[in-house]
């Protein structure tokens, strides 16, 4: 929380954005990336191959559009935009390939779970955003 404090009292008080929209939005992010990055660390043998992939494009995908959040200088609310889009997309991806997993891992429902609050805190973002 000390980072998210220390970037409200920065040159990212002057964004267009709900800083805490923002903040729970990032948070949504980081813990997605960091579910998919267990999930895909689960996931091994048998008919795991695609689960694995795509958790581990979508922890590199949520640590992607964080990171771009965190740079005021180079905001482009277009840009955002479609990366949030994607991200959203490859959420909505990786949990669906989790829940067909979720009945006999539990970090497979863990990371559908993760990925799912994290699509509705981007889709929550964007809306205010087009305001």
């Amino acid at each position: 929380m000390e980072m998210m404090e220390m970037m409200r009292s920065t040159s990212m008080a002057d964004m267009p954005m709900d800083m805490d929209m923002m903040s729970e939005c990032m948070e949504s992010m980081n813990s997605c990336s960091m579910a998919c990055s267990m999930c895909a660390g689960a996931a091994m043998g048998g008919d795991m191959d695609a689960c694995r992939a795509m958790c581990m494009s979508m922890a590199e995908m949520a640590d992607c559009c964080m990171k771009m959040m965190m740079r005021p200088a180079g905001y482009d609310s277009a840009v955002m935009m479609q990366m949030m889009k994607t991200c959203m997309m490859m959420g909505k991806a990786c949990s669906a390939e989790c829940m067909m997993h979720a009945d006999a891992m539990d970090m497979c429902r863990y990371c559908a779970k993760a990925c799912d609050a994290m699509v509705a805190q981007c889709d929550a973002m964007m809306e205010k955003m087009a305001h």
